[in-house]
């Protein structure tokens, strides 16, 4: 029926839409306005409490006190259990193409029709105090405001997940938690618990080179890829489904910091990936991502050598090619970190009709374990009403009543089917754009065991090992050295040792090596057997195929976009008696290419330059770290270049830069500044282009063609290369 729907003008639609708009009237700005109570009263005295006397008891009558402390002591919720912290932008949605052969969902079916959008990134393992640069999991969740509700993709950094059943999410989470005991490490997978949970459990062995690689370390949030990690369904007008996977692709490519690196820039600040997007929403330079999907249709389901539907699996793009459908721009930061970002409620089970859910035993058990988290975390079952939460479309149903309801429901009837109410609100039909579930055939009877098509643990683990570069190989086997290293019980280590000899036997002697261990003559059956103690083992059995691919492209962050500066930070060391025309070309021409360029000077205040110019340095040494910045130059100037060369701090920021593998570029003049530092003599003595773009470090007195190569160096992020041959303590 077509009674109830409501006719609003072009206008008023258009609001609807705009979710910014419908924030409005719940931001609020005090300037120039009386202090009140929360309930509007007019306060005009803020900083004494009412007392008896002026040196008397205070009043339990003073209820302006009583709501003040009681608010206080109310301010903080439960954090997250996992994703406790958390980054967040607001943004809008663009489909490039009508979607309608693959979905019924408008939102995916009308190009140039902006959606909103709410982002939040997040690490997994830590509070909400702990570092950004944690090597961890990144949680990647986007709210869609739709015209048909919200559709929450819920997802992280990595396609894959540790498990392959949701009943294990409490065993996977409380191991790598800190251990109860001590409530140590914060923020790291790197301990007993973990490794012992880890090690007995081989379907994890796929997500464990994911955690283990640089993509657990990502440079910024912009410059991670996100998944949906769980196989979807689209579902069209006509019915038919076909199975979908969700990514996300970043138009700034995939890039990573180095362990060492993040380890100093937790200590630095803690706050770098909070600030990275803050910063980049807030100077104009908005974060954008193309929303990828891989398509499958049902009668292809069972035509890999993996079931799709398990979520320690991804399907190669080789296979099946990611079609780039739409693009999300984020382009405005919150208004305030907790009513926003800390109160943002995401669901795995908002969806929006022709997009539907598949047997995935995680994304199953994920559908109920996310209403019960908001349940405790945000008060109740309202939720919803929370406005960074509310759709941007009406809400009617029967549902009353709870904590902090804030809607106000007219009408006497709550319930349906009614009479005295009209039988309002309406059930739609799916002709009138109302949910239906795909009608999936179940002929099943009830079990509790796994399906066969899961057993195979090791195949993908070891495709992602092949596709890694050397340079990204060598992370690996680095991480799984210092996280095992980590691990006290020699026992946990063996084992450890036993499940990577089956993904790879170079990587396993490699690792073993750096813990001082043999790899345990374990096979394959014995493994099994001991993985777990006291389950039926034919419940975990982990066959080890060869798989269909031996590597794939797509899974190497070494082939990623590299044509780009935007954003990409630079530090200009200088001091007094600095060359102007040095320091100038080359800052002039890295902004106009987008990056961000600060000075740094030994001192904050002001240098005077060579031709008695005054110029304001950004930083100084004592508060500036390499760490902070994608790159570095030294511009000439005799009585700079000298004043470098003294300075310690400048010699270890060259050091620091060099052994992460960034970009370096000097004017002719600076030379003797890197001839100070550790890595100098080091480098080949002829320097072509080749050289420079091999190594990284360029030197020339033609600044032309100095700025116009290091915009390249600094485009191509890392020069890993140098790690093994040019390691230098720094």
């Amino acid at each position: 029926m077509a009674k109830k729907t409501s006719q609003k003008n072009s206008a008023s639609a258009q609001q609807e839409n705009d979710k910014t708009t419908k924030l409005q009237s719940f931001t609020t700005d005090a300037s120039d306005q009386f202090m009140t109570t929360n309930h509007g009263l007019k306060i005009n005295d803020d900083q004494n409490s009412l007392k008896s006397g002026d040196r008397g008891a205070t009043l339990l009558e003073d209820f302006i006190l009583r709501e003040k402390i009681t608010h206080f002591d109310h301010e903080r919720i439960p954090e997250r259990i996992v994703h406790a912290r958390g980054s967040a932008a607001h943004g809008v949605f663009k489909v490039y193409e009508d979607m309608s052969k693959w979905t019924k969902a408008a939102f995916l079916c009308n190009p140039g029709e902006e959606t909103p959008v709410f982002v939040r990134f997040s690490t997994v393992a830590g509070s909400r105090g702990s570092t950004d640069l944690a090597r961890d999991v990144r949680g990647f969740a986007v709210k869609f405001y739709t015209q048909e509700g919200n559709f929450d993709l819920v997802g992280n950094n990595m396609p894959v997940f540790f498990i392959q059943d949701a009943i294990k999410f409490p065993d996977l989470i409380h191991a790598v938690k800190p251990e109860p005991d001590n409530e140590m490490p914060q923020a790291a997978s790197a301990h007993d618990t973990f490794w012992d949970f880890i090690s007995q459990m081989p379907e994890s062995a796929h997500m464990i080179m994911w955690a283990m690689s640089d993509r657990a370390l990502p440079r910024s949030y912009r410059m991670m890829e996100g998944f949906g990690v769980h196989t979807f369904r689209f579902v069209n007008q006509q019915g038919v489904s076909n199975f979908v996977k969700f990514h996300w692709k970043p138009l700034l490519g995939v890039h990573a910091v180095a362990w060492d690196e993040a380890q100093n820039i937790s200590g630095k600040d803690p706050d770098f990936h909070r600030r990275d997007l803050w910063d980049a929403i807030e100077s104009g330079a908005f974060p954008e991502w193309e929303l990828g999907v891989q398509i499958v249709p049902e009668e292809d389901e069972f035509k890999f050598d993996f079931d799709i539907l398990d979520p320690t699996k991804l399907i190669p793009e080789e296979l099946v090619p990611v079609q780039r459908i739409g693009k999300m721009t984020l382009n405005r930061n919150p208004e305030n970190f907790f009513a926003e970002t800390e109160q943002v409620a995401f669901h795995v089970g908002h969806v929006v009709p022709g997009i539907d859910f598949t047997n995935d035993p995680l994304l199953q058990g994920r559908l109920f374990s996310y209403t019960d988290t908001q349940l405790i975390r945000l008060g109740g079952p309202n939720f919803h009403e929370i406005p960074i939460n509310r759709p941007i479309i009406p809400v009617h149903n029967n549902q009353r009543d709870g904590y902090m309801r804030q809607t106000i429901n007219r009408g006497k009837t709550s319930y349906g089917p009614n009479a005295l109410g009209n039988n309002d609100p309406l059930q739609a039909k799916g002709s009138e754009g109302g949910f239906v579930s795909y009608n999936e055939r179940i002929d099943a009877k009830k079990i509790r065991a796994r399906s066969r098509s899961f057993f195979d643990h090791f195949s993908q683990a070891r495709l992602f090992f092949n596709s890694q570069s050397d340079a990204e190989r060598n992370h690996i086997i680095d991480a799984l050295s210092f996280e095992l290293g980590k691990v006290k019980a020699v026992p946990v280590r063996e084992r450890m040792l036993a499940v990577l000899v089956q993904i790879d036997k170079s990587l396993a002697a490699e690792v073993a090596f750096a813990l001082g261990l043999h790899i345990p003559k374990i096979g394959l059956d014995e493994l099994n057997n001991s993985i777990p103690a006291d389950a039926d083992p034919k419940d975990y059995t982990s066959l080890n195929p060869k798989g269909s691919l031996s590597k794939s492209d797509a899974l190497s962050m070494a082939g990623t976009v590299k044509n780009t500066i935007q954003t990409r930070k630079v530090a200009i060391l200088a001091a007094d008696g600095v060359d102007e025309k040095s320091l100038s070309k080359v800052k002039d021409t890295l902004i106009a290419q987008g990056a961000v360029v600060h000075i740094i000077a030994p001192k904050l205040g002001h240098i005077i330059s060579k031709g008695d110019q005054q110029i304001t340095p950004d930083e100084s040494f004592l508060t500036a770290a390499s760490v902070l910045y994608d790159a570095v130059y030294i511009p000439g100037g005799s009585n700079s270049v000298a004043t470098l060369e003294a300075e310690a701090n400048a010699v270890h920021f060259l050091n620091e830069a060099f052994k992460h593998c960034k970009a370096i570029a000097a004017d002719d003049e600076a030379i003797q500044v890197l001839e100070s530092t550790y890595f100098f003599k080091k480098l080949p003595a002829e320097y072509s282009t080749d050289t420079v773009l091999r190594e990284g470090v360029i030197v020339s007195s033609d600044i032309n063609s100095l700025k116009d190569i290091f915009i390249k160096m600094i485009a191509m992020h890392r020069f890993w290369d140098r790690e093994n041959p040019r390691k230098i303590p720094a």
